[in-house]
């Protein structure tokens, strides 16, 4: 194999290593108790619909936490507070 042709075969070698690095690399831990706090500092009552919504939030369906926190009765501004710190 030529010289030229082996430093390109390496490169691409640790090209595709460091893609799969970044792929599959740990995900962002995602804290459903942060968004259950929310509710429950702004006095709120942490139902099961709660739990239920924060865990959407979890999984980065924001528009799904928000609306069921608030068909839960929690405010606008709760619910956006409680779904945004969900997946942190």
């Amino acid at each position: 194999m030529r010289p030229s042709a082996r430093i390109s075969t390496v490169l691409a070698g640790l090209t595709l290593a460091a893609g799969a690095v970044v792929f599959a690399g740990p995900t962002a831990h995602a804290n459903m108790q942060q968004c259950e706090q929310a509710v429950a500092q702004a006095k709120m009552q942490v139902s099961d619909a709660v739990k239920q919504a924060c865990y959407e939030g979890q999984i980065g369906n924001q528009t799904s936490c928000s609306a069921s926190l608030v068909q839960a009765g929690i405010s606008n501004d709760v619910a956006a507070k409680a779904c945004r710190v969900a997946p942190k």
